[in-house]
């Protein structure tokens, strides 16, 4: 038995993890936690599986309702999925097998933005939560608890549901007590107050997350790693989008906009992300701080190379070696790293009062500056819109990065209307591709049209988004603020359904 679950009284609801699962009931809506593979519970899915798969052989329905934090790993989501087991997912997901299950319709799935998510779930748009299921690190005496690898909603899911079940996951580094910044004060309109955050390191919380023991009905005990994903190292177009970037923060320093340590970053996961970091890394900047959600391996090297003086987060993203590393030196890390719940990390209020500089991915952005991040030709989801809103919509300065072309050259990222949108041309900053960097502040829609096919577009799509533009002028002379030719704007996604590929035809280009 653990020594990390020193409460006498909970210490005796050590069960294993088929008895937990078996407090799971059809129709219960579950929040687990979980945020980009980190600090997720790994055996109480697993046992769920199975209760779901031989109920289903005895001919019974066995669906939940899977809330989070944000994605989890193929050992949650994805056992869940494979159990056909899940009713409805929020509000992020990145497992491919629950990603298929979406698409086919078999899931209902409510893509909302992070910061959105917990204070939905008090207003009660979702439902009773039924089951809260939680990794935490350690259970202590008086009954507080050590959070584990993330933070995400589990404040919010321990406060609202009926039952709560423990994993207590000895893979987890003991040494995680002290990291957490755990904020108490929220509150439902009319009585909210100010958010006294004025600093992206200053502590407004506590170390450790409150429950009611009365509520615990199991605790597992488990030793098990986080899903730790490699990165890739930086290709050609990383290295360049990340050359882009830099320069245009010198440039925004060089005119005074911001001071020569920046404004506290917010970066996107994945790996163009880790590539801006590592040009940063390798830049004359110092003295960076970082306001994010997700800490991956490269916060971790500007950190240990002295570029970043602190970075406040929700949840680490590792690599199995950049976990190791945080592991093995995690008293140098103390201090430095501080996690927080993603109603705080991801916080409207807080993002514009810091002025953070977001930099997020995309899908594909149209010639007006509109992007969609979400959605493949329209319809099928890829992961979800996660916190990109929250940042884009109230950081200082947004960047948005993307390879201009996917699927070896077949689609553009630059097309003429965007066939989802998740981030309006007013909430979109800059734009930044392999072939350079489309500053999108204080210019009207033609004038945004023209830099991001200058700036952005592959040269093989250029001249097509170029004769649209100038058609949807000629062609709209009394509607020439933001021209589009309705029945052409789409034309290029029914062209890769039909035939593979966006690039045009000769006589498409008049």
């Amino acid at each position: 038995m653990s020594d990390r679950i020193t409460c006498p009284v909970l210490r005796a609801r050590i069960t294993s993890a088929q008895a937990a699962a078996a407090l799971i009931n059809d129709g219960d809506n579950v929040g687990i936690s979980g945020f980009t593979g980190a600090g997720y519970p790994k055996a109480v899915p697993a046992a769920l599986h199975d209760a779901m798969v031989d109920a289903h052989g005895r001919g019974e329905q066995f669906r939940i309702g899977l809330w989070s934090g944000a994605s989890t790993a193929p050992d949650a989501d994805g056992v869940l999925a494979e159990a056909h087991g899940v009713s409805t997912r929020l509000p992020y997901n990145s497992d491919p097998t629950m990603r298929s299950l979406i698409n086919l319709g078999e899931v209902d799935y409510v893509d909302a933005h992070l910061s959105h998510s917990a204070q939905h779930m008090w207003f009660g748009f979702y439902g009773n939560l039924d089951v809260a299921v939680v990794e935490v690190t350690a259970v202590l005496p008086g009954g507080l608890l050590v959070p584990s690898s993330s933070v995400g909603n589990n404040k919010t899911w321990l406060d609202q549901a009926d039952r709560i079940i423990l994993e207590v996951n000895s893979w987890q580094p003991r040494g995680l007590e002290g990291f957490h910044d755990i904020y108490y004060g929220t509150a439902l309109p009319p009585h909210r107050r100010p958010i006294e955050l004025t600093d992206p390191m200053q502590r407004i919380g506590e170390p450790y997350l409150r429950i009611d023991p009365e509520k615990v009905v199991a605790i597992v005990e488990t030793d098990r790693p986080d899903r730790n994903a490699p990165f890739s190292a930086p290709d050609e177009n990383s290295s360049a989008i990340a050359e882009h970037v830099v320069d245009f923060l010198r440039h925004e320093v060089a005119a005074g906009r911001m001071p020569p340590e920046l404004l506290p970053l917010q970066s996107g996961v994945g790996n163009v992300a880790n590539a801006v970091l590592a040009g940063l890394g390798d830049s004359e900047f110092t003295d960076l701080v970082a306001f994010t959600e997700v800490i991956q391996d490269g916060m971790l090297d500007l950190i240990d190379n002295g570029t970043l003086r602190a970075a406040s987060s929700t949840s680490f993203g590792l690599s199995d070696v950049g976990a190791r590393r945080f592991i093995d030196n995690i008293d140098t890390y103390k201090g430095r790293i501080l996690l927080r719940s993603e109603e705080i990390s991801n916080h409207p209020e807080l993002v514009r009062r810091l002025g953070i500089i977001a930099m997020n991915g995309l899908l594909e952005a149209d010639i007006y500056g509109n992007v969609n991040s979400t959605h493949v030709m329209g319809s099928a989801i890829m992961n979800g819109i996660g916190g990109s809103g929250d940042f884009a919509r109230n950081a200082f300065l947004n960047f948005f990065l993307t390879p201009s072309t996917a699927k070896d050259g077949a689609i553009s990222a630059i097309v003429p209307m965007v066939s989802h949108v998740d981030h309006t041309e007013h909430d979109v900053h800059v734009i930044v591709t392999e072939h350079g960097i489309a500053d999108l502040r204080g210019l009207s829609p033609r004038a945004r049209a023209e830099r991001i096919i200058e700036r952005c577009a592959h040269p093989t799509f250029r001249p097509a988004l170029l004769d649209y533009t100038q058609r949807a002028w000629t062609e709209r002379p009394t509607a020439r603020h933001t021209p589009h030719l309705m029945g052409e704007a789409l034309s290029w996604h029914q062209r890769y359904l039909e035939t593979g590929s966006m690039a045009p035809t000769p006589p498409d280009v008049r």
